[in-house]
């Protein structure tokens, strides 16, 4: 399935309404309607899955004194509304225990394929998804769409490198995760720990967040880790490789069942004449 005519077609068809929504004042008073809070669907399809409760309760309050200065846009769906855009106004409609909002009404048909490729799109373009939401964005419409990473940064307006990093996040323990998403590290702090597994993440994340340490000074940190592995793994090299350079001699000189490993020996005997065998060698 091809990604079709990507969201610039989607609000052809929703049209003059759907350019409301999105800034313009050129309009009708007889566009928009009051309906019931309850009648309202959120879209299925939403990716952004963390609402800040802050920003809730102040967008709530500045609703309830000023009134909702921007529609949402709804299309009528079986018995009631189904919300395309201004799912942070509903939510905060419903802190606010209002029981009607004031909505443009789309003539259009959307099918579930271009509600979510409208979801994903709309989100991604007007920036209101944190860094793991997005990443997850660019994964299903990758996936979904079986499109290419230069295929999905003609689609959103987005670098490819931009695209591709960010997809990186995913390689991410859910730890780390969790953290990202609650704001506790920047992306740039995240970036840093792809790369290392679970464990490792959990250790530099535990020291960045406790250390309070920058982007720079937690790339130095993760640069020195990786170094102090490097070492460890190339001291062991070095040390396989010197046991096993005198693996065939030892299988030479030793008529014994025996393994070479980590720079150890290790020997079986199958009775105790081997042994009194064994012992009279080292007295040679």
């Amino acid at each position: 399935m091809a990604l079709g005519r990507g969201l610039g077609a989607i609000l052809d068809e929703v049209g003059q309404a759907y350019d409301t929504e999105m800034g313009s004042s050129d309009y009708h008073a007889e566009m928009i309607r009051e309906i019931d809070v309850d009648e309202i669907s959120p879209n299925p399809y939403q990716p952004r899955k963390t609402f800040d409760p802050e920003a809730l309760e102040e967008l709530s309050e500045s609703v309830v004194r000023h009134g909702l200065l921007q529609p949402i846009v709804v299309i009528a769906k079986d018995d009631g509304y189904l919300l395309v855009a201004g799912e942070r106004r509903l939510r905060a409609h419903k802190l606010a225990k209002l029981e009607t909002i004031r909505c443009i009404i789309a003539d259009v048909d959307i099918d579930d394929v271009k509600l979510r490729e409208l979801a994903l799109i709309e989100n991604i373009q007007r920036e209101n998804l944190n860094a793991m939401e997005l990443a997850h964005s660019y994964d299903e419409l990758i996936k979904v769409y079986d499109i290419t990473h230069d295929e999905l940064s003609t689609i959103v307006h987005k670098s490819r490198s931009q695209i591709t990093n960010t997809l990186r996040l995913l390689a991410l323990s859910a730890y780390v995760q969790t953290k990202l998403t609650a704001g506790l590290i920047s992306q740039g702090h995240a970036k840093v720990l792809v790369g290392f597994d679970e464990k490792d993440q959990k250790i530099l994340l535990d020291t960045i967040i406790g250390q309070k340490l920058s982007v720079r000074e937690s790339e130095l940190l993760a640069k020195k880790k990786k170094a102090n592995e490097e070492d460890i793994i190339e001291t062991t090299k070095k040390i396989e490789s010197f046991v096993n350079s005198y693996e065939a001699k030892i299988k030479e000189k030793l008529p014994f069942t025996h393994r070479v490993k980590n720079n150890s020996l290790e020997i079986n005997f199958n009775n105790s004449e081997e042994i009194e065998k064994f012992l009279n060698m080292l007295q040679k």
